[in-house]
């Protein structure tokens, strides 16, 4: 199976990288991952309505590019779903012929309209609200935590 994350920023800190590269070294025995960071649009510090709908339409175009096969994005309106539930959406992925899943974190400000309408699925890890650089490193640990569960893997308990 091959797991896309496309983000829109960077992880500034080192306790990020480093975390989230351990789930990726840990991923490698059950999935191809593969990440793309995508620039984040400047903006001012307090930026207008309108400021803000273009860099979300400008970064949802690159999204868009970036994204292969199912897409699955990251947004505080998606559906909440239990790890088994995540894992057992994986593996419905998989059996029905979606090799390929590109799940989408956005910038700060979240993501485009067009984004959210191209999505196959809608997902939210929880009604708190998180970084989007913590959103990943909890993506990729959910991600580790689906495969383990459908394996029989002792890693969730």
């Amino acid at each position: 199976m091959q797991i896309r994350l496309i983000t829109v920023g960077k992880l500034k800190e080192k306790w990020l990288r480093d975390a989230y590269a351990e789930y990726e070294k840990r991923l490698q025995r059950y999935c191809r991952l593969t990440l793309t960071e995508l620039p984040e649009s400047r903006l001012p510090e307090s930026p207008a309505e309108s400021e803000i709908a273009a860099a979300l339409t400008q970064e949802g175009k690159a999204i868009l590019a970036a994204c292969r096969g199912k897409i699955i994005a990251l947004c505080i309106e998606g559906k909440l779903r239990s790890s088994e539930e995540f894992a057992e959406m994986l593996e419905q992925a998989a059996v029905s012929g979606d090799s390929t899943v590109s799940f989408v974190i956005g910038s700060s400000f979240g993501l485009s309209d067009e984004v959210k309408k191209a999505a196959d699925l809608r997902f939210s890890m929880s009604p708190m609200t998180f970084t989007h650089q913590i959103a990943r490193v909890l993506l990729a640990e959910q991600l580790y935590r689906a495969f383990q569960i459908s394996t029989g893997g002792k890693y969730h308990k």
